[in-house]
């Protein structure tokens, strides 16, 4: 049996945006009703605020302020975020309540003072956020108003302490308590069949074939949803049941692969993991989302003894990048001279480094001796980068590798030219690493990487970046 399908398509995440605009505009319509509003966007907010009327009105007032923010252009909508950081909270308010809760004495008369104090620092910006999720699909607005938010935050005091106060909101609201694990399959609504293609970050989806393979009998992909945004997955992670650990993402992905009956799997490999919504950045779900499925996986086949990743390794050949322009000594000198015979008897001696020339040399993982002379290097500085390299601050400079060592995964195994697409070959060199979940010692993992800095790894891979770890 190979995995089938038909009718290629690539579902733009604009125009997902673009369908799920004109369905909130709709839905707002009839809410915000027909009664006029200044057209003031800080007096329309400051009516907000006043919450004059009953429910429906404040709804009717907070649907056309929504409906006032997304019908703006990009720098309407920028004037919309910089009048909503505007309602900060009142520092004559603010240092009268200050006052009070230092000169309380007596504890009620003290508790009393402590609450002032509390009322007082909330901006009232903080309120106007909240009436929004009266609204249809409110939720959904707010964490897209906060994607936009983030665009310009960087650099403006004003506009950072109003995404603060949407970060602390968001991380309220998407507490993992709330989220539901769901399996998507090919059974699943089209609509969020096809957001999953719009979503997709890691190994694009190429066409509903594609899609179909990845969510085969030996395939799963599970979602975390908010009950507030049914139909949006939050992050999503897809998965393959193989025997031992996978080796080359292109082999997990051949449609024409023969589908492997799950029940003789002993591995489950996890080879995407991709965040949907850009505005709930910095709320992490996918430690959560890992261990979840873990469990579920465990209960549903009891032959899996194994699961790990097959992971990019995204900031790879950036810091080679980096190094070499730099000309620190990566190399020795037998392997700067084993490089430099495979690239003269290729095409001539040039001038440069070796591993820089033999880099920027379009197809040189298809050349037999360019590859075997660059293997061992890459390996070797690979490992150097995933086990010693530091952002800064303690942790692993790699993204993907922080992500995981945080979760309490080891990496265990380099793997050579496992994705030699265009992105794996520019970000990687086309490495692939794969992050072991052993369930018996992940907690450990974790404590040792978050408290010490210490990176779990095998055995082999420490022997690779022997000198440097």
């Amino acid at each position: 049996m190979n995995r089938g399908g038909s009718t290629d398509t690539v579902a733009a995440e604009r125009g997902l945006f673009d369908r799920a605009l004109r369905r909130l505009l709709t839905a707002w319509r009839d809410v915000a009703g027909g009664a006029s509003e200044p057209a003031d966007i800080a007096e329309q907010m400051r009516a907000c605020l006043e919450a004059k009327g009953g429910e429906v009105s404040a709804r009717a007032r907070s649907a056309r302020l929504a409906q006032a923010y997304l019908a703006a252009d990009a720098d309407g909508r920028l004037a919309f975020l910089r009048t909503l950081a505007g309602f900060d909270a009142d520092p004559a308010l603010l240092q009268e309540a200050l006052r009070a809760a230092a000169e309380a004495v007596d504890p009620p008369a003290r508790a009393k003072a402590l609450a002032r104090l509390r009322r007082a620092l909330e901006a009232p910006r903080v309120r106007l956020l909240t009436q929004f999720t009266s609204i249809p699909e409110g939720v959904k607005f707010l964490v897209d108003m906060r994607a936009e938010l983030m665009r310009h935050a960087r650099g403006d005091p004003a506009l950072a302490a109003l995404d603060d106060d949407f970060r602390r909101l968001l991380a309220a609201w998407f507490d993992v308590g709330f989220l539901r694990l769901r399996r998507i399959d090919w059974d699943s609504p089209a609509s969020l069949l096809e957001k999953l293609v719009g979503y997709e970050a890691v190994h694009e989806i190429r066409s509903w074939r594609d899609l179909k393979n990845r969510v085969d009998s030996d395939r799963r992909c599970y979602a975390f949803f908010h009950p507030a945004m049914e139909g949006e997955p939050l992050i999503f992670v897809e998965v393959a049941l193989v025997k031992g650990l996978a080796d080359n993402v292109h082999a997990l992905l051949d449609e024409k692969a023969p589908v492997m009956n799950p029940a003789e799997a002993d591995t489950a490999i996890f080879y995407s993991i991709s965040n949907c919504q850009r505005g709930l950045a910095g709320i992490s779900f996918g430690n959560f989302l890992i261990k979840q499925v873990v469990d579920r996986l465990s209960a549903e086949f009891r032959n899996l003894r194994t699961f790990a990743t097959l992971s990019p390794i995204p900031g790879f050949r950036r810091w080679l990048d980096e190094k070499l322009a730099a000309e620190d000594r990566l190399l020795t000198d037998d392997e700067a001279d084993r490089l430099a015979e495979a690239l003269g008897a290729a095409e001539g001696a040039e001038d440069g480094h070796p591993l820089a020339r033999l880099l920027a040399r379009r197809g040189w993982h298809r050349d037999t001796a360019l590859a075997e002379a660059a293997r061992p290097v890459l390996l070797r500085l690979c490992a150097r980068y995933l086990l010693a390299e530091s952002d800064g601050r303690g942790r692993a400079r790699d993204p993907v590798a922080h992500f995981h060592l945080t979760n309490g995964a080891r990496a265990e195994r380099l793997n050579w030219l496992a994705d030699t697409s265009d992105k794996g070959l520019k970000e990687s060199a086309g490495l692939m690493v794969n992050y072991l979940y052993d369930r018996d010692a992940i907690e450990t993992n974790h404590e040792a990487y978050v408290g010490e800095g210490k990176r779990a790894a095998s055995t082999a891979l420490k022997r690779l970046a022997r000198g440097w770890v």
